[in-house]
């Protein structure tokens, strides 16, 4: 990814992807996070990337296993069994290139298990360039499985997961009309922090945040917060409410973007 594009990264693609197949896509919902300026190399991205997916499985082992390198084409090739020194290598040999260390690495696995959605896995993190922004995402699509599977009810968790294993500035949990209505509405750019049907603050960035929104605040180990409009997916944010949620998080300076060019990871 060229420095200077910050849009071009996780999120980028997850939004192409969002066009294929659109009129038959039942669910299409997407957790993701992201950060500035925080150089590391494929070791200390895999070991970020494996214990992500250990507290996955844990969250739902129907739907986290057997995870596929994205690119092997059909789920009969062999699948990627996680370790930190096998996604060590996989990272390695996802990017070459003689400027790695300035733009970062990206990778991404995939499952779709019986009675499951398809889940993806997909990160870029490690570059020094303060116009790259680094991201995380874990993203459902599936034509049978609907809102109403508990992966999905519980996708406030993994952006918690996300949160505390890659320590991001800001996340959400989004759909599709969601994440463009919030979008459109407010005139953002794909890296410009938000909140979906729940949203993450590091721990400055919640430190903004007032009392009193329409859903369930929940601290975590980092010092940040989850904001879930969801309620642990008893209730339906509506987009007029999400809308008015991000007006007073943006107005207390809680989803203030990072300064570009960048020279933190956080806020």
């Amino acid at each position: 990814m060229p420095a200077g594009a910050p849009e071009k990264g996780v999120e980028k693609g997850v939004e192409k992807s969002l066009e294929k197949g659109e009129e038959s896509v039942v669910l299409n919902v997407v957790v993701n996070g992201f950060w500035g300026v925080r150089e590391e190399g494929p070791p200390a991205i895999a070991e970020r990337w494996y214990a992500t997916l250990v507290r996955l499985r844990e969250l739902d082992a129907g739907t986290f296993h057997g995870w596929h390198e994205a690119g092997d084409g059909v789920p009969a090739d062999p699948p990627l069994t996680p370790s930190v020194a096998a996604l060590t290598d996989y990272v390695v040999r996802e990017n070459t290139g003689p400027d790695l260390d300035v733009v970062g690495y990206g990778a991404s696995l995939w499952a779709h298990n019986s009675g499951a959605a398809k889940v993806t896995s997909a990160f870029r993190a490690g570059g020094s360039s303060p116009y790259v922004t680094h991201s995380v995402s874990v993203s459902f699509r599936s034509r049978t499985v609907d809102e109403d599977a508990d992966v999905i009810r519980r996708t406030p968790e993994i952006l918690a997961v996300l949160g505390e294993e890659w320590d991001i500035d800001a996340g959400q949990v989004y759909d599709k009309a969601l994440y463009r209505a919030v979008a459109d509405h407010f005139g953002l750019e794909n890296s410009d922090p938000r909140c979906g049907r729940a949203v993450f603050l590091s721990e400055r960035r919640a430190a903004l945040a007032p009392e009193g929104l329409p859903g369930a605040y929940t601290p975590v180990a980092n010092g940040g917060l989850i904001i879930d409009l969801t309620r642990g997916g008893t209730r339906t944010a509506s987009a007029g409410t999400v809308i008015d949620v991000n007006a007073t998080l943006r107005d207390t300076g809680a989803l203030e973007p990072l300064a570009t060019p960048r020279d933190r990871d956080k806020l």
